[in-house]
């Protein structure tokens, strides 16, 4: 006797499996311009890698003869598979079943999947569709356990523990709402897509009923409300560009924390001088400049990859490349209230710092600060205890350094852009002091000001004189800066301190001793 019916039988249930929710919830799923789980998963590794775990997990149904007549697949398909050669966990929501809702199987292989992603100590990449838990569950008959046995683990600790161990990056793919959005924001890397995506703890219906106010999916948490809350990173146009962020912020990282990112080929020459970069700051310093121009010039070209460029926009971050080698970079945007901190650029900033101390990434910092924004709505936002936090998490960086001043540095929140041993650089366009020149003449003079026969003149002299006064000659003869540089030569002086300090990051390798918190 053989097994070949216990054989075809398995065979059976894997093909079934593969069918998800059948031909026409597929359909269905289409028409509303979203990819399936699978195709989600095929589209985003390597061609041909994907091995599923748990591949005929879920319920069948026999006939009289003991032959499947009905199967439904667990409705959340996990598995390993490579992005660009390397091991990574893939894990999604089947939203054809049960609207993504788990089902028994499929809510064991959810919880699963950070479980592998941790052993193997590789990436965890999540396609989020789906509303989490549901009151209906026809299984729920007769005598039941309830709860989880008091000496399990807490059922979260896992989702927080892989963040020290290894990336994660989550895209929301359709309605994502209850325990699939804090998967979705528990992440290294977050992002939606406009079209299709909406994120909210809680549905229509249920905002309705607790609180009678009517508002569709988009209105609670479309892109337009998250682009502006920070909770998700990056919007893409389409489910196709969503996958080729997450490969992308994967290719800066390394597999995991015990491990070092490793240099790519680079054709770039680590002597390039761009002479834009000469004139690019302007000497009327009330003038603004491009700081992403400043980036791209100094960065192996086409490098750079931006970090939540909608939320907090006087701060910029993200990855980018120095002669192959990930740096993370931090700087600010003097378009957008001339730079200064809010409390979204402060918790921008903290984030950024704590993930590149999590994976040993040095940071190299373009400083612009005018200082902590001032006015009604940074007080009410709590401004200051947010970029405290930045500054804390600046002062506690054990990773290497390198602050290029290219333009102004007032106030505590400079502080948020030097940690331990940083590497300083400076630009003949930089200035420093406890208070910009504007606002400080205004207060420090304010009687003098009022007293002159044409105040606004006298404002203006007074500037100036202080302004001419504040050269960053001082601070190089005093050493209290590396050098004073020609902006030109910013290149080629960050991959000199690359070289000397890369060696020094595998002494960083494992945990970090302050971890990352979403």
């Amino acid at each position: 006797m053989s097994w070949e019916k216990e054989v075809n039988e398995i065979r059976q249930r894997k093909t079934l499996a593969k069918e998800m929710g059948g031909t026409e919830a597929v359909e269905k799923h289409h028409g509303k311009g979203r990819l399936t789980v699978r195709e989600r998963i095929n589209g985003f590794l390597d061609v041909g890698s994907f091995k599923e775990h748990g591949e005929g997990a879920g319920f069948a149904e026999k006939g009289p003869n003991g032959e499947i007549s009905k199967f439904s697949p667990a409705n959340y398909v996990i598995g390993v598979g490579k992005v660009s050669e390397k091991l990574v966990v893939v894990g999604g929501e089947d939203f054809t079943l049960k609207g993504g809702s788990p089902n028994a199987a499929g809510l064991r292989k959810s919880v699963y999947a950070e479980e592998l992603s941790s052993y193997l100590k590789v990436p965890l990449a999540r396609f989020l569709e789906g509303g989490g838990g549901s009151v209906a569950n026809p299984n729920n008959i007769g005598p039941r356990t309830v709860g989880s046995p008091v000496f399990a683990a807490p059922r979260f600790k896992i989702i927080a523990d892989i963040l020290g161990k290894v990336p994660v990056v989550s895209a929301a793919l359709g309605p994502v709402a209850g325990f699939p959005a804090g998967r979705l924001v528990s992440s290294h890397f977050s992002v939606m897509v406009k079209s299709s995506s909406q994120v909210m703890v809680g549905g229509p219906a249920l905002v309705e009923r607790a609180l009678g106010q009517s508002l569709s999916k988009e209105e609670l948490g479309g892109w337009k409300i998250h682009s502006k809350s920070g909770l998700v990173d990056n919007l893409a146009e389409t489910e196709e560009e969503a996958l080729e962020m997450m490969r992308t912020f994967l290719s800066y990282l390394p597999r995991n924390v015990w491990e070092l990112r490793e240099r790519v080929a680079s054709l770039d020459s680590r002597d390039r001088r761009e002479d834009e970069l000469l004139s690019i700051v302007p000497k009327d310093k009330r003038k603004p400049f491009s700081i992403r121009k400043i980036i791209e010039l100094v960065l192996d070209k086409n490098s750079f990859f931006e970090i939540q460029p909608l939320y907090g926009r006087g701060v910029v971050i993200g990855f980018g490349r120095l002669m192959g080698a990930t740096v993370g970079i931090i700087a600010n945007d003097c378009r957008f209230y001339a730079g200064s901190m809010t409390a979204e650029g402060g918790q921008k900033t903290k984030r950024m710092i704590e993930l590149c101390d999590t994976f040993h990434l040095p940071i190299v910092n373009f400083l612009d600060e005018p200082g902590f924004m001032i006015g009604p709505e940074a007080e009410k936002t709590g401004c200051i205890r947010y970029g405290m936090s930045a500054v804390a998490a600046a002062t506690q960086s054990e990773v290497p350094w390198a602050t290029v001043a290219i333009h102004k540095s007032f106030g505590v929140a400079s502080a948020a852009h030097f940690a331990p041993n940083t590497y300083k650089l400076a630009w003949p366009s930089y200035e420093m002091g406890a208070l910009p020149v504007e606002g400080g003449v205004a207060v420090a003079f304010q009687r003098e000001i009022a007293n002159a026969d044409n105040p606004e003149q006298k404002r203006r002299e007074l500037e100036d004189k202080l302004l001419s006064e504040r050269s960053p000659t001082p601070l190089m003869e005093s050493f209290a800066l590396h050098e004073l540089i020609d902006p030109r030569d910013t290149r080629s002086k960050l991959c000199d301190w690359l070289d000397w300090v890369e060696p020094g990051l595998a002494d960083l390798k494992g945990p970090t001793n302050w971890g990352y918190r979403p």
